[in-house]
Parts: structure tokens; C-alpha cells; sequence
């Protein structure tokens, strides 16, 4: 059965991280704005960007593609967000906050490549 990619949970949630990070990163010192503000405002927005460019991929591997593009794109932001911890733009709860709500994402994403994966041979499959 097809999904809209606005129907899935995990991209509702990467979108509004999204926003929310715009938001948070416009507040850092100008000289971040092409750098780390930059990096994270990008990352943000392409790990629910990678879900909807494959959602409508025919091709069932490519839409795994996808899946784990987001995984990594969600994790770069992370990375962004510790850095901004480091430099002190945001305190440690903020920080523990986002990754605690991206873990949630990149665990619903490892739920939804294991779907996927079930649609293919079974020689095919990474997971058991």
C-alpha cells in the first residue's frame, strides 16, 4: 500500500526538528551564520528531505537508500548541536533535549528500513 511521505510519523517529526532548529540556530552569533548555524539548519532539513525524495521510489532498495540517508543526515545534526553545546550557544538540557527527540527519529527510521526490508528476497535483507 502507498504512503504519502507526509503520512509517515518519523518525517512529521524530522520537519518540525527542523523548524525548531532554524529557529534555535538564527538565535547563535552572526559569524556562525555560514558556518556551524549553516551546517545545522542544512542537516536538519535533509534528513527529512532524503525520506521524500525516495518515498516515491519504485524500487524498494532505493527507498532503503533513503532511509539510511536520513539516519545519517539526523546524525550530523547531532554532531552540529554538540558542537553548539561546546561553544556554549546552547546549554546541556537544550542538547540532551534534541538528540534525545533525533534518537527517537533514527529508531523509527531503523523500524521503517526493517519494514522495507521485509518486501525483499529474503537473500536480500540485511536484518534477520
Amino acid at each position: 500500500m502507498y504512503m504519502k511521505v507526509e503520512d509517515l510519523d518519523v518525517y512529521q517529526k524530522l520537519c518540525v526538528l527542523h523548524i525548531e532548529i532554524c529557529d534555535l540556530a538564527h538565535k547563535w552569533p552572526a559569524e556562525e551564520r555560514y558556518e556551524l548555524g549553516s551546517q545545522v539548519r542544512r542537516s536538519s532539513n535533509s534528513s527529512p528531505a532524503q525520506l521524500a525524495e525516495k518515498n516515491d521510489d519504485r524500487h524498494i532498495k532505493n527507498k532503503i537508500e533513503g532511509v539510511n540517508r536520513s539516519r545519517g543526515e539526523a546524525a550530523e545534526t547531532i554532531h552540529h548541536l554538540y558542537i553548539a553545546k561546546l561553544k556554549s550557544y546552547i546549554t546541556d538540557s537544550v542538547y540532551l533535549s534534541y538528540k534525545k527527540r533525533y534518537q527517537e527519529c533514527i529508531r523509527m527510521l531503523n523500524g521503517l528500513e526493517k519494514t522495507l526490508e521485509q518486501k525483499l528476497p529474503e537473500k536480500e535483507r540485511r536484518w534477520p
